[in-house]
């Protein structure tokens, strides 16, 4: 349990809340619910053995914070909780609830024993990937996957593992679960670029080999299908950069060919180059505080700092804008 003033608000609350979800305590000496709900909050903290952490702010000598939060929740009364993950306040409940009503509300943000394993895994398989141990790495990310299987990072890790090994069939298994967000009126980025890298991948297994596309290109520079089929090629083989090379030859030359198809494939192959950055998520309405929907974002919470792209994505998708404008 940690207290928190405006001095450590950043450092000891929003930079943790992006490792692991803080719970915010705003509480006042003279305030008789606060000082019932303290202890019940400082023993789930000890029961949740590190998977959330308790922070307190005294409404009294921390006005600033306490108004903010109070503002933006729609909330005029202590003891009053506010949730943060992310680096964002998400959620809250008023009023001295009782031990159980607490860990239903802890339970919709705090991960799960599995959750916490299966992240800690995920890191170590990227590691050992780093390292080129792939057969570890792959075993670590499919326990991952069994201990959490909305692990998305776990399962996009493992795509791309068995992908850069050429294990096609094997990649579209453990796909299959999320291939129903690549689809739709508003398909997700991450499911779709996934499933054109899936594809990419299906088709240099089956397309002409290297030499034979370049000898097209070179007779006929406008040869889009081969600089297509060249640039999956190079995809397949894990240098995305060569391909993304051979895709702007043809966005530069005709934006519209085949359906735009070369823009998207280039957006897909820096989608699955990007690390997901964590999502916050908007403020929520808080248990007893009706009308809280819509309320301005917290203005101190806008200082948590983003860990920039890769810069070879960056000068990337520089090029694509170039190109496209």
């Amino acid at each position: 349990m940690i207290d928190i003033t405006l001095e450590n608000f950043e450092s000891d609350l929003i930079t943790t809340s992006m490792q692991v979800p803080v719970l915010l305590d705003i509480w006042a000496e003279w305030c008789g619910p606060c000082k019932a709900l303290g202890p019940v909050l400082e023993r789930l903290e000890e029961e949740y053995a590190g998977r959330f952490m308790l922070a307190k702010v005294n409404a009294d000598e921390q006005q600033e914070i306490a108004g903010q939060l109070s503002q933006m929740f729609g909330v005029r009364s202590i003891p009053f909780c506010v949730m943060f993950v992310g680096g964002q306040p998400v959620d809250g409940f008023v009023g001295a609830l009782p031990a159980e009503k607490i860990r239903e509300f802890l339970d919709k943000h705090v991960p799960g024993e599995g959750e916490i394993a299966s992240a800690e895994e995920t890191t170590q398989a990227e590691e050992l990937a780093e390292e080129g141990d792939l057969d570890t790495a792959a075993a670590k990310l499919e326990d991952a996957l069994a201990k959490d299987p909305n692990n998305d990072e776990a399962r996009y890790e493992l795509i791309k593992l068995l992908l850069s090994e050429g294990q096609v069939e094997a990649a579209k298994h453990v796909f299959l679960p999320v291939a129903g967000r690549a689809t739709g009126p508003v398909p997700e980025a991450r499911p779709l670029a996934f499933s054109r890298y899936i594809s990419a991948v299906q088709a240099a297994r089956q397309g002409r080999a290297p030499q034979e596309l370049e000898a097209a290109i070179s007779a006929n520079k406008r040869d889009f299908a081969a600089r297509f089929e060249l640039a999956q090629l190079f995809w397949a083989a894990s240098q995305p950069t060569m391909a993304m090379d051979e895709l702007l030859e043809i966005i530069m030359r005709d934006k519209a060919w085949n359906e735009e198809l070369p823009r998207k494939t280039y957006v897909a192959i820096l989608e699955v180059m990007t690390k997901p950055q964590p999502k916050p998520v908007a403020g929520k309405p808080v248990a007893g505080a009706p009308g809280a929907q819509d309320k301005p974002k917290l203005e101190i919470a806008g200082k948590v700092e983003i860990t920039g792209n890769d810069p070879v994505i960056d000068q990337y998708r520089r090029k694509l804008s170039m190109a496209l404008f």
